[in-house]
């Protein structure tokens, strides 16, 4: 088998790589190949991964490029984890929408949007790029904003899948809460990218106890803290919602907080100038703990779970992706794209079914679903107007003379990463 990771030099690589090493026998990889531009980064982040996977025993040989066709050639399945314009351009998605009064931040709202004109064009290239080299090679997006992205590689007809770490993280933390094994706990995890919610905390399977009301009446408060939201606000809901949902839910309490600290580009700039100069030392063969505040948490056991199902091995049954909704959510397109639960197999995954979700909920993945159709063909065909159109319809923007500055100050923020600017 072998798996191809574009973006490879990322710091993320390492978590990645663990999993990889632990996890072996779910996803019995002989041959990993690390792709990446940028050869300095590459090297270190190389070098780590061959000294994890000697010391963990793993037999699979890593090989690093930063010659694309020939990192995707023969490959069973590619995953993408890129970021087109790096922590500069993050830096920037979170920062100038504060300038209009409007949240700054990397995967919503109007730097989201950014990212996604940015980086659509550029992984669809990438994806033609493994569809020549191998026509049945699955496509693994963890490059955000996932939903759009993952979206845009459907519709042009790969066979992509979108893969997050909310719902595992969640998982995780939700298991120790309730003193369980991961594995006994299933999600019923609905919405769009980085806008669910978890309706259901079911043990032991889709049809399992719903855990749930205890969870929140025993563990509200840790609950609420975690996601920075009201302890009241989770128990009128009823619900736990993504910590995504606090742009939404607090929206002017997260921009004036923005304003008063550097920002998260900034924060983990720093961090990844720490990552690599310890990803240079060539006696550290392990993770290093300062990697987990990095974000990512449980990224590799979910891409482990996810490729091993997609290429017929022992992944979970169950597994939380972001597909075509396909009727899943009946007050949705078709070719909308939602994150929910799902069967994954060799053939691809097939969400489980819904229950009819409360219109507090459905109003808003209607709205951001609406937006993400806008801001798809804004990345595919440009122009000023398409760029604006998507960022009025955005729930977190809708009022015109806030769409027509940001508008602005997106084209002028990206305009080397924008063909037709």
């Amino acid at each position: 088998m072998k798996l191809t990771v574009v973006g490879g030099g990322s710091t993320y690589t390492p978590e990645l790589i663990d999993g990889f090493a632990r996890l072996r026998d779910v996803l019995p990889i002989e041959e990993l190949v690390l792709v990446d531009p940028a050869a300095d980064r590459l090297e270190l982040v190389g070098g780590l991964a061959r000294r994890i996977f000697a010391k963990q025993g793993h037999p699979g040989r890593i090989v690093t490029t930063g010659d694309l066709d020939a990192g995707v050639e023969g490959a069973d399945a590619v995953l993408l984890q890129l970021r087109v314009g790096g922590q500069a351009a993050r830096q920037q998605d979170e920062t100038w929408p504060l300038e209009c009064g409007c949240i700054g931040q990397e995967t919503t709202g109007a730097g989201g949007l950014a990212k996604a004109l940015r980086t659509v064009p550029v992984v669809l290239d990438i994806a033609e790029r493994v569809r020549r080299a191998n026509p049945n090679a699955w496509i693994i997006d963890f490059t955000n904003p996932v939903g759009i992205v993952t979206r845009a590689l459907l519709q042009a007809g790969h066979k992509a899948v979108g893969l997050c770490n909310v719902a595992i993280g969640f998982q995780r933390k939700f298991a120790a809460l309730l003193g369980v094994a991961p594995a006994e706990i299933h999600l019923d995890h609905v919405g769009l990218n980085h806008l669910t919610w978890e309706t259901g905390v079911r043990l032991g399977g889709p049809e399992g106890e719903n855990a749930l009301p205890k969870l929140l009446a025993d563990h509200g408060d840790a609950v609420a803290d975690d996601l920075r939201l009201p302890r009241p606000l989770l128990d009128r809901l009823g619900v736990v919602p993504s910590y995504y949902l606090r742009y939404f839910y607090a929206h002017d309490e997260v921009v004036r907080e923005l304003g008063t600290k550097p920002s998260r580009a900034a924060e983990v700039a720093e961090m990844e100038r720490q990552l690599l100069a310890m990803y240079g030392d060539p006696a550290l063969d392990e993770k290093p703990e300062l990697l987990a505040k990095r974000g990512g948490a449980y990224y590799s056991e979910a891409a482990v779970d996810l490729a091993a199902s997609l290429l017929g091995g022992a992944g979970s049954t169950y597994q939380v992706v972001n597909t075509y909704n396909r009727g899943t959510l009946s007050f949705l397109p078709d070719d909308a794209v939602i994150e929910v639960q799902a069967v994954v197999g060799p053939k691809g995954p097939v969400p489980l079914p819904v229950p009819e979700l409360d219109p507090l909920f459905a109003g808003l993945v209607a709205n951001v679903t609406a937006y993400e159709e806008l801001a798809l063909e804004a990345a595919l065909r440009g122009g000023r107007d398409r760029v604006f159109r998507a960022l009025l319809s955005h729930p977190l923007i809708g009022q015109y003379a806030y769409a027509e500055a940001l508008t602005d100050r997106l084209i002028a923020h990206n305009r080397e990463h924008l063909a037709w600017a």
